[in-house]
């Protein structure tokens, strides 16, 4: 009889445990699912690709760049204040625009424009850009990230759910231009500093030899 009970509690104390385990897996789980199907219960596919308003077009003065503030669309209600975002935005005529990221190309950090040299400048790591967005020193291998826009009843409104990384199609629209005279003259300056570092370089060992 003995024996009876101590089987019986023994196997009444495992299902509580496999019970007890059971709900704790549970609730794990919940917010980890809840994470994963938010972009449809919450409708956030249409708002991932959801155009925003940046200002209107008399806000941006022709010729000028100026940094603006959006909201991204994507921001659920626990993100705060973390969820608007500043972006650069030239106005280059009429309604031709360009909106960049304003995150450098080498490793996120925010760049600053400098009208005085109209060049954005990279405070970590001494990237610089120029006012079209393009590379013009530094370690970034490409020139600003641009969002798309569209000038739409008198506002410039952007797509801002995706920022664009290496590997998007808006990167790749945006990523290869065409050298302008400025840079033309940075890689002749360029090319002429690495000659006379060669230069001095061969004349120390010449020296040594000597």
């Amino acid at each position: 009889m003995t024996n009876e009970n101590n089987i019986s509690r023994r196997g009444l104390l495992m299902k509580l445990g496999i019970l007890f385990n059971g709900l704790v897996a549970t609730a794990l789980a919940i917010p980890v699912v809840r994470f994963l199907l938010s972009s449809v219960t919450r409708g956030g596919a249409s708002a991932y690709l959801s155009w925003v308003p940046l200002g209107r077009v008399s806000e941006f003065p022709e010729g000028e760049t100026r940094l603006a503030t959006f909201r991204n669309p994507y921001a659920t209600p626990t993100d705060g204040k973390t969820a608007d975002t500043t972006c650069w935005v030239r106005r280059i005529e009429g309604d031709q625009f360009q909106v960049f990221a304003i995150n450098c190309a080498h490793l996120g950090c925010p760049v600053r424009w400098f009208p005085q040299s109209g060049l954005f400048m990279c405070p970590c790591h001494g990237g610089a850009y120029y006012r079209d967005g393009s590379r013009a020193s530094g370690p970034p291998e490409r020139g600003l990230f641009e969002y798309p826009y569209k000038v739409q009843g008198g506002m410039v409104t952007i797509q801002a759910g995706e920022l664009p990384t290496p590997g998007s199609p808006t990167a790749s629209l945006f990523g290869n231009k065409a050298p302008c005279g400025a840079r033309n003259e940075l890689v002749s300056i360029e090319s002429k500093l690495s000659a006379s570092s060669e230069t001095n370089a061969l004349l120390r060992k010449t020296n040594t030899w000597a």
